[in-house]
């Protein structure tokens, strides 16, 4: 199902061939750019806590995971150092984060991501409806955190702080 496409946004990303494949019920939503994660919210109908961050962590050369953040959190280092069972985790800058997933920052979803990586959700999606990437910018598909877990496999735990 599709809400509709301003001018200038992707009809199709990897990211909603992937959806599509996945058999998840979703709703794509095609807003244009935002300027902030409350506008995100209201072009996708959804509260804020609801729209799901993608964050590219790297572990060490070559190893990287991603980790499903609500919007109102943000990782905890201590936490997913902890979870990981590592000293030293860090962020890839820009050129490494596109280079890993094939997106480029403010678009990075774990669907259609040029490489497949584990990933961790933080515990307080669970049992939510809620909005992800579409792998460009202004798209993005809202769908039940629930079946994103578990097609993705995902680790559930929790990883982050109020933001």
């Amino acid at each position: 199902m599709d809400a509709g496409t301003p001018a200038g946004t992707p009809q199709d990303t990897p990211a909603l061939r992937a959806l599509a494949a996945s058999g998840i019920d979703h709703v794509v939503t095609r807003h244009g750019r935002v300027r902030s994660l409350p506008e995100a919210a209201e072009a996708r109908g959804v509260e804020p806590r609801d729209v799901v961050k993608t964050m590219v962590v790297r572990r060490g050369a070559g190893d990287h995971l991603l980790v499903l953040v609500p919007g109102d959190r943000e990782i905890s280092w201590p936490k997913l150092r902890a979870l990981l069972g590592v000293n030293r985790i860090s962020m890839p800058d820009a050129d490494g984060a596109r280079e890993v997933t094939g997106y480029e920052r403010g678009t990075i979803t774990p669907f259609g991501a040029a490489t497949a990586l584990p990933v961790v959700a933080d515990e307080r999606m669970v049992g939510r409806t809620v909005s992800i990437g579409g792998g460009a910018h202004g798209v993005a598909a809202t769908l039940a955190a629930d079946d994103v877990i578990a097609h993705l496999g995902a680790q559930v735990a929790d990883v982050t702080d109020p933001a």
